[in-house]
């Protein structure tokens, strides 16, 4: 059986929208941040990712959750 863990999710902007602010999730260990992405809907082809941050440092698509992360999902933003 394997562990699991629990992370919590922070959305900022239009990743807010019809989903959630902040919110506490049970993953199998070895999930990625690309994985709670993908599940989320957020991804290059339908909302393109700006920032990624685990514990309030910048993480790539690949990084491994732990027990007790905060993964931050920020979207590009546009302005001129």
């Amino acid at each position: 059986m394997s562990e699991s863990i629990n992370v919590t999710i922070k959305l900022f902007a239009q990743y807010r929208d019809d989903r959630f602010k902040i919110e506490q999730r049970v993953y199998k260990s070895g999930t990625t941040a690309q994985d709670v992405m993908d599940e989320l809907g957020i991804s290059e082809h339908k909302l393109p990712l700006g920032v990624l941050m685990v514990n309030s440092k910048h993480e790539k698509e690949d990084y491994v959750l732990q027990e007790g992360d905060i993964l931050a999902l920020f979207p590009k933003v546009g302005g001129g």
